[in-house]
């Protein structure tokens, strides 16, 4: 693998970039901003002083002729001071020095100076920043009076410029070491979650590869630990999942295998022995109850792919929860009786619900099967309709109940309990479940020692009626 397109690098070098374009905004906008304000201060500090010198100067007597002017004007001003008289000002305006602050240099330098000659143009204040040689200056040029002289005032930016270069010099030094500095904790860091990553991605592929016994431990609470808890989680489901995929292979073989060996039994036995009526009676009707168990199996199996791609249509239209309870209890009486078991049937008020008759008679049909099947004989089974705000279908039993553990578990797919007791492809409260589910109902179980209570709860047909009365009725 490419070291460059690793998370590392990739997150390394996006903290560099992001601390180089922090260090770049502040060369750009900070620097040059720091600039113009040192300059704007030492333009501000001159026109300050710049009106009280010219005062100065219109008010002494001696004025223009005073020697001592310009040297005591560059003290207060703490800048070079030349005064101009003005020999042109039209077309090309022209200066001569009459004085400068600046004493046994030659003037040349300020022959030309455009802040001067400006003024002169204008007759009013200017300001502005020259070059001469290498060095800038901060200058003020004001008219003194109506005299024909101008006064200048040029103050060095050496040592304020000095300061922003020394700024700049020590903000590239700076920035080189946080470049430096962000690139090797940005790999280190983003190495570390490299490493986390890739025991992601290991468990992943153990998973992939259908190995559920290694669990997935990440105690940090960031971003990473949460996906690694989720992918653990999804290990056990998987792992659960696998668990029942493997034992519905089991019991659907063996529910397959067993009517499928007797009925091939029973069909030898026709082929090879002579059979009295009553023998070949009897062995039809064993033959019958295979074909009617495996015909079972594959409409759970069939009901559970129809559910699964949603073509499995529900009704929605009033159904009184007694009529299902009688038609349970008459379906299975002759079963309990076989079992050595009560089937009792228990009525309440009216209980009239919406949904699907015929699917809320085949939910039905598998509680009632499920607790006879799974309770030991003289069990005492009971299908209660009840009305009033909730009303529901419950079967009951007074078998040893359900542990706690294995409660939860129910109603999922493939699950079967242990025991002698438990039989069957582990599909029927699954299947009732989900059918629940699609009439906006629920199933629910209670269980201790001594009574399991499963019960189906569908919305009142109430509901229905008031959304079906005509606008103005009664």
């Amino acid at each position: 693998m490419n070291p460059l397109r690793s998370v590392g690098a990739r997150l390394s070098l996006a903290l560099a970039a992001l601390v180089a374009g922090a260090l770049g905004a502040v060369y750009l906008f900070v620097v040059p901003s720091l600039e113009r304000n040192l300059v704007n201060a030492k333009l501000s500090q001159l026109e300050r002083v710049a009106p009280t010198l010219r005062q100065q100067l219109l008010n002494d007597q001696l004025g223009v002729n005073d020697p001592d002017f310009v040297g005591n004007a560059a003290t207060a001003a703490n800048a070079r001071v030349v005064l101009f008289s003005i020999l042109s000002s039209s077309p090309e305006p022209a200066l001569g020095t009459v004085d400068d602050s600046r004493q046994g240099a030659s003037s040349a330098d300020v022959g030309s100076d455009p802040v001067a000659l400006k003024a002169a143009t204008t007759l009013e204040t200017e300001h502005g920043t020259v070059s001469r040689g290498d060095e800038r200056y901060a200058e003020v040029a004001l008219p003194v009076g109506d005299s024909g002289y101008v006064l200048l005032l040029s103050g060095s930016l050496h040592d304020a410029l000095g300061s922003v270069h020394l700024v700049q010099h020590r903000l590239l030094i700076a920035g080189l070491a946080a470049l430096l500095a962000s690139l090797v904790l940005g790999f280190g860091g983003a190495a570390v979650f490299a490493r986390r990553i890739r025991r992601l991605e290991r468990a992943a592929d153990r998973i992939a590869g259908g190995s559920f016994d290694e669990p997935l431990d990440d105690p940090t609470q960031d971003e990473l630990g949460e996906l690694a808890r989720a992918f653990d989680r999804m290990r056990l489901r998987l792992a659960q999942l696998d668990h029942a995929r493997r034992e519905f292979i089991a019991n659907a073989s063996h529910e397959l295998r067993t009517p499928l060996f007797s009925l091939g039994g029973f069909l030898e036995l026709f082929t090879d022995e002579e059979l009295d009526e009553e023998t070949r009676a009897e062995f039809l009707a064993t033959m019958r109850e295979q074909v009617d168990r495996l015909t079972r199996l594959a409409g759970d199996l069939l009901d559970l792919s129809r559910l699964d791609a949603g073509r499995l249509r529900v009704e929605r239209e009033p159904v009184e929860l007694a009529d299902v309870a009688r038609s349970l209890v008459d379906e299975f009486q002759a079963v309990a009786r076989m079992g050595e078991r009560s089937l009792e049937l228990e009525l309440d008020d009216a209980a009239r619900v919406l949904g699907d008759d015929e699917r809320a008679l085949r939910i039905g049909r598998a509680l009632v099967e499920n607790a006879l099947r799974h309770t030991p004989h003289g069990t005492r089974v009971a299908v209660r309709a009840g009305g009033g705000e909730r009303p529901v279908l419950e079967v009951a039993d007074d078998g040893p109940g359900i542990p706690a553990e294995k409660l939860r578990h129910v109603f999922d797919r493939f699950y079967r309990g242990e025991g002698s007791l438990a039989s069957g492809s582990g599909l029927g409260l699954a299947i009732a479940r989900e059918l629940a589910e699609r009439m906006d109902g629920r199933l629910e179980v209670e269980s201790e020692a001594g009574r399991t209570v499963f019960r189906l709860v569908l919305p009142p047909a109430e509901a229905f009626s008031r959304e079906n009365v005509p606008v103005g009725a009664p």
